[in-house]
């Protein structure tokens, strides 16, 4: 456990404050996250179930969808390394929010969730992995992680990558055709930093918004003007000239 001399030094002022920018774009890759976020814990009034985890892919949008929730609950938050800092007592009955929760402390972790389950707050877990496949070398908190009900969030699909890269183009007056925009979402990383990144090639080479323009973008980047099978979703990616049965492989064209 971390010591509490430090942990009285160190309270909630060096916490996160949650940022939520811009609206909150949902399709099937988050909605069912989303919608279990948008009522609880109030759902849950006999504390059953005070802790969640929120698990997904890097550039999937976790830390987004959070940051609703803790906008909403009014939650504290903070990463992982930090809660080793925070003083439960300050926190008794009141919602947190740990984002990048495996880096958390064990026996601070272990705390947490025994006072959210304990003293009427609410514990949102933001993490890649599972708690179950954490690593912990308390056998208390290994049970408690393997029970956590978990909501799983995907990697962006089309709508949302659109709309993230429509997003991005705007912040620099920049409108593009919608089917240069799904041709340049079927062929970049399905993450925002991409979107964001191909927004601001676009932007330096000054071009019309054609495909042509779309297409150098890429190349700018290193990236083929066809599409690449390797982001593939499906258990059973189609081949050249079919789609999978997640709809995210396509037939190459340029």
């Amino acid at each position: 456990m971390a010591d509490t001399g430090v942990m009285s030094q160190l309270k909630l002022p060096l916490l996160l404050e949650p940022a939520v920018v811009g609206p909150l774009i949902l399709s099937d890759c988050n909605q069912v996250a989303a919608t279990a976020l948008a009522t609880w814990p109030a759902t849950d009034p006999r504390g059953d179930e005070r802790v969640l985890a929120l698990a997904g892919p890097a550039g999937a949008g976790k830390s987004r969808l959070a940051a609703a929730w803790a906008e909403r609950v009014g939650a504290v938050a903070a990463h992982g390394a930090e809660v080793a800092l925070i003083d439960p007592l300050e926190l008794e009955g009141r919602p947190l929010l740990i984002d990048r929760a495996a880096e958390a402390e064990d026996e601070s972790l272990f705390h947490l969730i025994n006072l959210a389950q304990s003293g009427g707050g609410a514990l949102l877990l933001v993490c890649r992995t599972e708690p179950r496949l954490w690593e912990t070398r308390l056998p208390d908190l290994r049970s408690r992680l393997d029970a956590l009900r978990v909501l799983r969030i995907e990697a962006p699909d089309d709508h949302v990558l659109a709309a993230v890269l429509r997003a991005r183009l705007a912040e620099r007056h920049m409108a593009f055709p919608s089917e240069v925009i799904s041709y340049l979402v079927r062929r970049i990383e399905r993450s925002p930093e991409a979107a964001a990144e191909i927004a601001a090639r676009l932007d330096a080479l000054d071009r019309p918004p054609t495909r042509a323009a779309a297409r150098e973008a890429l190349r700018a980047l290193g990236r083929p003007a066809l599409t690449a099978w390797s982001s593939c979703q499906s258990t059973s990616p189609g081949t050249p000239g079919d789609r999978c049965e997640r709809n995210c492989c396509r037939e190459a064209d340029t």
